[in-house]
């Protein structure tokens, strides 16, 4: 291992270079309209580098850099007042200054509807994503991008590598299938243990953090949209000392629902209850969150009106009927998404059926066909 790796301390500062012809049309351009500021220049009789600063970033204005013209991206808070609206200038020298919304709006692609099946059996290949965990995508297509699902594994416990970070997205929720995560999460406390059966939905932008984990740990990760950032926030420390549950982000609070106490009820399918999470409400029914079970006699052909079902086997087994399609026969880790007004029904499920259930929107309607 070199020394730099071993003594990152030891670097006073970082720049990037851009390469200029001439620092007498390319320093007005970067001081006056951009806001930079100018730090050093050399040599004194006909200058060649320019080192200037500003909004984070140090660049070094080489004349002798022989390489393309580069390209600075500006993250406004109000770009249509900068620089007369322009989302793209260039510099004397030809380096490009791009602009762009430093809080662009969370982009929503309109589903596109389709009817998959996915089995845990047919998934061989696990993904190592964030934080060395593994991934298994549970909706390839992503429904247009509208929404993913991720079945994680976190295989060996222990102290989790992660940071404190939020989400930008619509809708997140987590369940804990086996084992066990400790998580802390902005203005809830102190950490807390996720055990399997529980879920928690983190709302748009609450800072949070996973701490640790039991071997052989997994959970089922549901994202709305399919493409969100991930943002580290290196300035706040979990936990922060608040406590307030009825805080709510961008109209979404914090749940964490727990199955020992939970009430089951009758469900919207005939012959199942239902324990609901409580997200439907926390959300402002942005999205509802159930698990089923089967409690007495059922087979009952269905369609539902809602934009996204998506439905996950946590435990047992089932028979998923399609009309016109050859029967799923279905176990515990598959999953499975059903578009708007197709018929469906769930028959042979084993006494010790449990499906997730998570609908966008949250109240919907379902029809009764038999």
């Amino acid at each position: 291992m070199s020394d730099l790796e071993t003594k990152p301390d030891q670097i006073a500062q970082a720049e990037i270079y851009l390469p200029v012809t001439d620092l007498k049309e390319e320093l007005p351009f970067f001081l006056t309209m951009l806001g930079f500021r100018l730090d050093e220049i050399f040599p004194a009789d006909d200058p060649a580098v320019a080192l200037i600063s500003g909004h984070g970033l140090r660049i070094r204005l080489d004349r002798e850099f022989d390489q393309p013209p580069g390209k600075v991206r500006l993250r406004c808070d109000d770009p249509g007042s900068f620089a007369g609206g322009a989302d793209r200038l260039t510099s004397p020298s030809g380096n490009t200054i791009e602009i762009v919304d430093a809080n662009p709006p969370l982009d929503m692609p309109e589903t596109q509807h389709s009817f998959m099946v996915r089995h845990l059996r047919d998934s061989d290949a696990w993904v190592i994503g964030r934080a060395g965990m593994r991934y298994r995508d549970l909706i390839p297509d992503r429904l247009g991008g509208s929404i993913i699902a991720s079945h994680i594994r976190i295989p060996d416990g222990g102290p989790v590598p992660d940071m404190v970070h939020y989400h930008t997205v619509g809708f997140q929720l987590i369940f804990c299938l086996k084992g066990w995560v400790r998580l802390v999460y902005e203005d809830q406390g102190d950490p807390f243990i996720l055990e399997a059966g529980n879920c928690v939905i983190q709302p748009p932008m609450i800072r949070h953090r996973v701490l640790e984990a039991s071997d052989n740990v997994e959970v089922l990760e549901i994202g709305v949209p399919a493409e969100h950032i991930t943002t580290i926030d290196h300035e706040m420390e979990l936990p922060n000392g608040a406590v307030n549950p009825d805080r709510k982000w961008q109209g979404t609070r914090f749940i964490h629902h727990m199955q020992d106490g939970a009430v089951w009820a009758p469900w919207r399918i005939p012959g199942w209850d239902s324990r609901d999470t409580g997200i439907g409400d926390a959300t402002g029914g942005v999205a509802g969150v159930h698990v089923a079970r089967p409690a007495g006699d059922h087979g009952a052909w269905t369609s539902h009106n809602t934009d996204i079902l998506f439905t996950f086997v946590k435990e047992g087994a089932l028979t998923l009927d399609v009309a016109s399609q050859t029967p799923h026969p279905l176990a515990a880790g598959d999953a499975f998404v059903l578009p708007p007004f197709l018929k469906a029904r769930y028959s042979d499920a084993t006494k010790d059926c449990e499906l997730i259930e998570v609908a966008l929107q949250a109240a919907f309607t379902t029809e009764i066909d038999g």
